[in-house]
């Protein structure tokens, strides 16, 4: 049975340092990654993690093993993805970088440590698969190699767009006083009858002239006769 976490969303930083600081020693065999009777050695890796697209990860993880290293191990640390025996996306000595992943993949891990951090940076909806972590270290005997065995499920939540609505525009009309008048807009009906006085004020003002004129004449006339 493999001793993994399932820590859904960010793992607890603390939680993971106590975890890594589990010595070796204190582990019963059967009951991690890959160990036997014979041979102690696994991994540690969380099963599930999530992260919101366009954001960053870690996936933290670490190892152990009971063989004698040798005075120069040559330890390097390998990732793949999607399945366990998947194409390679990371490779510590050589520094390769699958070209998915171009300038957004971090490996926090230094040799002899047997713990560290994968990063990934700027989350894409395509970075949601497995994720496993592969050791290789130099003994006193031979070289070992020995990857996790369930990895890293990474799940992509979409980033949550905010949208704002625009300001609505209103025109604005001018009254005799220089002041905006929006309150009358609101009611077409009574800018209709504004409108409507207003022509016919207009038109008394240019009619009534005329009008006395005209009845200045008549009687001007009829006093005459």
């Amino acid at each position: 049975m493999a001793l993994l976490v399932s820590l859904p969303g960010r793992i607890p930083d603390m939680a993971w340092v106590l975890f890594l600081l589990l010595p070796a020693a204190c582990l019963q065999a059967g009951n991690l990654e890959g160990s036997n009777r014979e041979k102690l050695y696994g991994f540690g890796q969380p099963t599930h993690i999530s992260g919101v697209q366009g954001s960053s990860i870690a996936i933290p993880f670490f190892f152990y093993f009971s063989w004698e290293l040798a005075k120069d191990p040559q330890m390097r640390i390998l990732w793949r993805w999607k399945e366990f025996h998947g194409e390679f996306i990371y490779n510590s000595s050589s520094g390769f970088i699958h070209k998915h992943f171009k300038d957004r993949l971090i490996l926090n891990w230094t040799q002899p440590q047997t713990s560290g951090v994968l990063r990934i940076l700027d989350l894409k909806e395509e970075d949601q698969t497995v994720y496993f972590c592969q050791v290789h270290l130099k003994t006193t005997k031979r070289m070992e190699v020995f990857q996790s065995i369930n990895g890293t499920r990474l799940i992509i939540t979409p980033a949550v767009r905010t949208t704002t609505k625009s300001p609505s525009i209103v025109t604005s009309a001018v009254t005799p006083d220089g002041l905006e008048d929006t309150e009358n807009l609101r009611n077409p009906s009574l800018v209709s009858l504004v409108a409507t006085v207003g022509v016919v004020v207009a038109m008394a003002v240019l009619i009534t002239p005329v009008y006395v004129m005209l009845i200045f004449l008549w009687w001007k006339k009829r006093t005459a006769d």
